[in-house]
């Protein structure tokens, strides 16, 4: 079970995106994600009429590592980290380490 998922509001703490919000985009591997709005990179795309895709200069968002972001705790509004519980019914959740409560997902 993974601590950070896609659709999760997260904060960058470390890198030159310090600061940032966004949610997760995707997970590109076990230790990477793309984050909107974080680490946007300009690449330089060449045309390709059989795709339908015209060149240029365009924005993209680029993979960061997990250990660089950390999830945003609505209630407060900050940077928590995340842990495990099992329930009683023998359900595995997401709490945040603070205050116990669970995260929505």
């Amino acid at each position: 079970m993974e601590k950070i998922r896609k659709g999760d509001e997260v904060i960058v703490i470390a890198g030159k995106d310090k600061g940032k919000r966004g949610t997760v985009l995707r997970r590109v591997d076990e230790d990477h994600l793309v984050v909107e709005g974080v680490n946007r990179v300009k690449k330089h795309v060449r045309p390709n009429p059989v795709k339908g895709v015209t060149g240029g200069i365009v924005e993209r968002d680029m993979a960061i590592h997990i250990s660089n972001v950390a999830l945003v705790n609505p209630a407060t509004g900050k940077a928590e980290r995340v842990g495990f519980k099992l329930l009683e019914d023998g359900k595995k959740v997401r709490v945040f380490k603070s205050s116990g409560q669970t995260v929505e997902a």
